[in-house]
């Protein structure tokens, strides 16, 4: 999980942030960004890809990240945002405000995923970079647990979609509640609904 940063070091970058996002695909809510800078040869046996770790685990190790890191930056875009730029635009604003929300200047990010940061430090995009950077990984599970952190926020006051458990994804139960009571305001109205196999989506903002 340090090969990436090994490799960086011998090109003689220094302070290298790992940078993910969570929230790109659920039908409301913000997408989050995360920058995290680690100690060099940082070396942690739990931290992964937080896809891969439960809810308890994932909060356990936002803690030791918060604790461990030299600079944890963190960037937001709601809803509206997403709607108005798109959520490709949304999330790379999302990361660029992450690494200028670090206390610290990195000179060298690692980016999960195909798209870099539009950000003047030189950087890289990895592929499944979550699994496979120990930055990324701890960058994701500071954007995910930031964002169920928000999510928990609106689930106070929006009970009725239940965002606590959906945390803003698409469930059953979560696209019956947007039938039932409409879009409320962090729902993105530029997303689509799929409904059942076989049945035409529909978009949020139902007239």
């Amino acid at each position: 999980m340090n090969n990436f940063e090994q490799r960086a070091r011998q090109r003689g970058f220094n302070l290298i942030a790992g940078i993910d996002e969570a929230g790109r695909g659920p039908l409301a809510g913000p997408v989050v960004a995360a920058a995290v800078v680690l100690p060099q040869n940082y070396h942690h046996p739990d931290i992964t890809d937080s896809k891969k770790l439960t809810p308890r685990k994932r909060e356990e190790l936002f803690k030791v990240i918060r604790a461990d890191a030299l600079s944890i930056g963190v960037g937001v875009m709601d809803a509206s945002i997403i709607d108005d730029i798109n959520i490709l635009q949304a999330t790379l604003s999302a990361m660029k405000e992450a690494v200028v929300d670090l206390d610290i200047s990195p000179d060298y990010l690692l980016v999960d995923g195909m798209q870099t940061v539009p950000i003047d430090i030189p950087q890289e995009a990895i592929i499944g970079g979550d699994g496979r950077s120990i930055s990324i990984a701890a960058a994701s599970i500071i954007a995910k647990v930031s964002r169920d952190h928000i999510m928990a926020m609106y689930h106070r006051q929006f009970p009725c979609y239940n965002f606590l458990k959906n945390k803003g994804y698409g469930t059953r139960e979560h696209r019956q509640a947007i039938k039932d009571h409409g879009p409320c305001k962090i729902h993105r109205r530029s997303f689509r609904i799929k409904e059942e196999p076989r049945q035409e989506n529909y978009e949020l903002n139902l007239k």
